[in-house]
């Protein structure tokens, strides 16, 4: 069975009413975080630098020490299935805007409860709460 490693973020900014998120809609219609196939010889932060600046425009990154989740599930493409393995790391900026790249038809920032109501998939609603107890709680 074909196997994806892939390396992704939960991307935050800071605002003044708390902690935002971005979710970016992909072109199946699901909600989801930022990830893409880590490339041969590529670390899997260099993976989510590139993946963050293709897929949103976003440069300005602070990695956030301590936080790093691991998802694994299955998927079909073209009759045969794959499975997958991401790795998040939570990613802070101040950039706002996002130029979203053909993989995307939308995005938004969202507060906490709303992103989580928001996303398609379990697991990255699992994913975000880490994040976000990460963040109030300062463990990163």
């Amino acid at each position: 069975m074909p196997r994806e490693i892939s390396a992704g973020a939960v991307i935050f900014r800071k605002t003044k009413k708390g902690a935002e998120f971005l979710l970016l809609q992909y072109e199946l219609g699901h909600w989801d975080f930022v990830k893409g196939n880590v490339e041969k010889r590529e670390e899997e932060k260099e993976t989510v630098r590139r993946e963050i600046e293709e897929e949103t425009g976003i440069t300005r990154l602070r990695f956030i020490e301590g936080f790093r989740e691991t998802i694994k599930y299955f998927y079909k493409w073209k009759g045969e299935n794959i499975f997958k393995i991401v790795t998040y790391y939570l990613v802070e900026t101040r950039q706002k805007s996002v130029k979203l790249s053909y993989e995307h038809i939308g995005f938004e920032w969202l507060p906490y409860e709303a992103a989580r109501e928001k996303l398609t998939f379990k697991n990255s609603k699992e994913v975000l709460k880490k994040a976000c107890k990460c963040i109030e709680e300062s463990k990163c």
